[in-house]
Order: structure tokens, then C-alpha cells, then sequence
């Protein structure tokens, strides 16, 4: 058998498709590893990058929650969801869809609610984040969660801690003025249970009541 290798056309003409794929391929890697620095690829021969992936992988943050502050290592792509749940044992901030869609992640950042599993935690550094387990003043619950308890505001529960924090952002936001109104601007979280009805009565009895929400 030759050992003589095949000559390699200018223009790749006359290479085989074969040929061809192998010689990309070889001449990307080459490529990749001539202009990559000196210190990655000894890096990656010696497996370094494997080591310290996880510290290079994680980040500072620093947000303060329900009122106190919290100093956190994160991945950048960890969700606040996430890092509520799972880094400071917060479990009243559900996990419905995971994409943003049922509101059962609601929580408060800055005032504002935003759906915690579509949020960063980076993205929160330096700000204050409010969940469910931060209404309540002690003992005393918020007025919200008394109007929930109320009406019956919840069935199997699941979804009303989102509810609820909407339903606080709802009235703050000044769009409970009306039940078509409360509609509106509460549509964005689902409850699969139907108590629909009951959480506008909830909503509109704080609103009357003029407490400070």
C-alpha cells in the first residue's frame, strides 16, 4: 500500500467529500489550538480547567431579602427562583411552568414583581427582593393574606403564593379599580383550581379597605 499522502488542491477541487471533511475538520482544530493561548491548552492537557471550573464558573451576589442581607456565590445561570429555593431554603416561591407563563414564581424585586424563574440572579445584585414568606409582619398577616383566607381565595394552594404577591404588586401598580381591571392585570397568573372569582373579591376588599399594602 502508498504511503504517499493526496495532494491537496489550492482550491479543494478533486478532494473527495471524505478527504474533504477530514481536512476541515483537522484544519479547524489546528486553528482553535494555534490561537488559543499558551496557558489554556497546557490548561487543558493537564485537565486544570476541570479543578478550578467551579470556581470561575460562580459569582458574587449580594441582594437583600425580605429585609435582610444575603452574600451569595452563584452561576450566572442560576434563576433567582432557584437560588431562593434551593441556597436559602425559601420554598414558598413555587416552580409551576418554569418559563414564565402561570405566575406561580411571583416575587417582588425593587417593589416591582417579576417571575422569578425568567430572572437572573445576577440580575438582582444590590436590589431588595420581597417573596411570600416576607408579608407577614411576625404573626400578623398581611392584609392580603387575610382577604385570601377570607374568600377562599385558593383551593389546592399551589399557585397562591404568586397570587398573592401579584395581587399586593396589583393594588401598589393602581390597577384594582375595577374587577375587569383586577382581570386584566392579574392574567398573567393561572390558577388551574378556578378560584378566580374569589381572588378578585380578595383583591377588591383590600383595595376598599385603604390599608397600606
Amino acid at each position: 500500500m502508498s504511503d504517499k499522502k493526496p495532494i491537496i488542491p489550492p482550491n479543494g477541487e478533486g478532494i473527495s467529500n471524505g478527504t474533504r471533511r477530514d481536512f476541515i475538520k483537522q484544519t479547524t482544530v489546528l486553528t482553535a489550538v494555534a490561537m488559543a493561548p499558551g496557558t489554556v491548552v497546557k490548561a487543558a492537557s493537564d485537565h486544570i480547567d476541570e479543578q478550578i471550573a467551579a470556581v470561575f464558573e460562580k459569582m458574587p451576589l449580594k441582594m437583600e431579602v425580605n429585609g435582610k442581607l444575603q452574600s451569595l456565590s452563584v452561576e450566572p445561570r442560576s434563576t433567582l427562583l432557584d437560588i431562593l429555593r434551593e441556597q436559602l431554603d425559601l420554598t414558598g416561591t413555587k416552580k409551576g411552568c418554569d418559563h414564565g407563563q402561570c405566575g406561580a414564581c411571583t416575587v417582588h424585586v425593587d417593589g416591582d414583581r417579576v417571575n422569578s424563574c425568567l430572572t437572573l440572579g445576577v440580575m438582582v445584585n444590590g436590589k431588595k427582593v420581597t417573596t411570600i414568606e416576607g408579608l407577614a409582619k411576625g404573626e400578623e398577616l398581611h392584609p392580603m393574606q387575610e382577604a385570601f383566607l377570607k374568600h377562599d381565595g385558593f383551593q389546592c394552594g399551589y399557585c397562591t403564593p404568586g397570587q398573592i404577591m401579584s395581587a399586593v404588586a396589583c393594588i401598589r401598580e393602581g390597577h384594582a379599580n375595577s374587577e375587569g381591571e383586577i382581570r386584566e392585570y392579574m392574567s398573567g397568573n393561572i390558577c388551574r383550581c378556578g378560584a378566580y372569582p374569589n381572588i378578585v373579591n380578595a383583591i377588591q376588599e383590600v383595595k376598599a379597605g385603604g390599608k397600606t399594602v
